[in-house]
């Protein structure tokens, strides 16, 4: 494993590692019927998460610059296993990225601070927003985990067959 495939794979599982402690709320939140103790639960939580310190909030930002930058240096190969697997990952994460900034933070917003016009009502569907935009998420970090393995498997399965057709080669000659 290269230096470029670790600046994707540690901020990926970084990543995995957030959203699953957020997933003990999201998992009451959305399949474990809304109760006004998950409710609760879940605004408290988000609104730690939405008041956490500046660098907190600017080491989760880095970190996703440092996956951006990691798959843009794998892309820059241009081989065909960087076009297939290293595109597919990095349209991945932009759709990420995207339910990211189009979902999660304006839901944590309306959670944490409410406007004049937001409702209770309003609050709950926003938490309800927020834990499935975090679930689509996991499920899309975990198809670049899914990805990078699937390049590194063919990278070697490749490898293994060029050595043997190699091996055969020798053979013929020296026969």
């Amino acid at each position: 494993m290269g230096f470029r495939q670790a600046a994707v794979l540690g901020p990926v599982c970084f990543f995995l590692g957030v959203l699953f402690i957020c997933f003990s709320v999201d998992y009451r939140v959305l399949w474990g019927g809304l109760t006004e103790e998950t409710i609760q639960d879940g605004f408290q939580f988000y609104t730690t998460f939405f008041n956490a310190p500046p660098a907190i909030k600017a080491l989760l930002h880095g970190m996703i610059g440092v996956v951006v930058v990691g798959l843009i240096a794998k892309l820059h190969a241009w081989d065909d296993s960087a076009m297939f697997f290293d595109g597919s990952c990095i349209a991945t994460m932009i759709f990420a990225l995207a339910v990211y900034v189009t979902v999660v933070v304006p839901m944590l917003r309306t959670i944490v601070t409410p406007q004049a016009g937001d409702s209770r009502s309003d609050q709950v569907e926003a938490l309800t927003i927020l834990s499935a935009a975090n679930i689509i998420i996991v499920a899309c970090l975990a198809l670049v985990l899914l990805l990078q393995a699937g390049q590194e498997y063919a990278r070697r399965t490749d490898a293994k067959e060029r050595d043997t057709l190699e091996s055969e080669e020798k053979k013929k000659k020296l026969e």
